[in-house]
């Protein structure tokens, strides 16, 4: 059927309006113009890098979408990943000597689609060398508060371990996945009885359904010093069990994730190599490592840290709206 034969029945003719309305185009335009004023009077370098990429990160929990190129330099075809967080790239150009630096950017993910996620979705990304993580936590808050539009909005900090102390009665660091699996079935999780986890799997899950809807209600909530078994790529504390990690929770949405970033090249390999052992034992495809990044490190990048913030899930709480598909112009069923 042509394009000019169309009738009003065909449901392309339904479904061509974007998901957000004028106000909400406005809103994301003003909060991007607020965040690059704040960059640019803080002297931080706005950088662009490949969203296709030929490796991506290897995180077990974060699925990327693949696409297939055919020319020059790849003249057999080559997969390329579409990054899941601009960060490999990001950390090549510190280890050149780009100094501070951010990028506003999409980032892809496979199999997330629903009320607080999109396949493609917005994300800012910034790194300052010789900043420690209560400064970084610090400008994060500034920027959440620019953002949301709340310059008063009250800020709370939690470790990890003290939040699963205080609403579980669990100890994080010595409960085995028997223990943790029990603990999901008292709080009558859905489908926790035919789950076979791994014990960080079991700390997500009680994570996510028990503590996280709480969190940050009424004041922004950095939930800080994760277990060494979920650094993913920040440099552990002196203790040896926790990591240089934090979270940013907003009204129960997780708005931020920030490291003190992990410099070693040999423990950077080990961790690649550990996550596709774990991707491997959950059927999953394991991933090609990035050896340009680990070159990167074994060059010398400054000590830093950095953090990736989810922008339409701030734009969510800015607007005051509950799905996703309201902030975006076109979500995945839109497009």
């Amino acid at each position: 059927m042509s394009a000019g034969s169309r009738t009003s029945r065909d449901p392309l003719d339904s479904d061509w309006h974007p998901g957000a309305g004028l106000a909400a185009l406005r809103a994301r335009a003003a909060m991007l113009a607020d965040l690059r004023a704040h960059f640019a009077a803080s002297g931080v370098l706005e950088v662009e890098t490949p969203l296709a990429c030929s490796t991506a990160g290897t995180d077990p929990a974060l699925q990327p979408l693949t696409a297939q190129y055919k020319g020059p330099i790849y003249p057999s075809g080559t997969r390329l990943y579409l990054q899941t967080s601009p960060e490999f790239a990001m950390k090549r150009l510190l280890a050149a000597g780009s100094g501070p630096i951010f990028q506003i950017c999409k980032a892809f993910r496979d199999g997330e689609a629903g009320r607080l996620h999109n396949p493609e979705f917005s994300i800012l990304e910034w790194y300052r060398p010789g900043v420690g993580v209560a400064d970084l936590i610090t400008e994060v808050a500034t920027l959440a508060r620019l953002c949301l539009i709340q310059p008063a909005l009250a800020v709370e900090y939690v470790p990890y371990a003290m939040l699963f102390r205080r609403e579980l009665d669990l100890d994080v660091f010595t409960a085995d996945p028997d223990v943790l699996k029990a603990a999901a079935l008292d709080h009558n999780i859905l489908g926790a009885e035919g789950m076979d986890l791994t014990r960080d799997g079991w700390l997500d899950l009680l994570f996510s359904h028990l503590i996280q809807p709480a969190l940050g209600q009424s004041a922004l909530c950095f939930v800080t010093d994760y277990p060494a078994s979920q650094a993913a790529l920040a440099r552990l504390n002196a203790d040896g069990r926790t990591a240089a990690r934090f979270e940013l929770f907003h009204q129960g949405l997780e708005l931020a994730n920030g490291f003190d970033e992990l410099v070693d090249p040999d423990e950077q390999a080990a961790r690649f190599e550990s996550d596709n052992c774990q991707r491997r034992s959950a059927g999953q495809e394991p991933i090609k490592i990035d050896r340009r990044l680990l070159a990167a490190l074994q060059q010398g990048m400054p000590a830093t840290c950095g953090v990736a913030v989810g922008l339409d899930r701030l734009l969510m709480l800015r607007l005051g709206v509950r799905d996703i598909d309201e902030v975006l112009s076109f979500s995945l069923q839109r497009c």
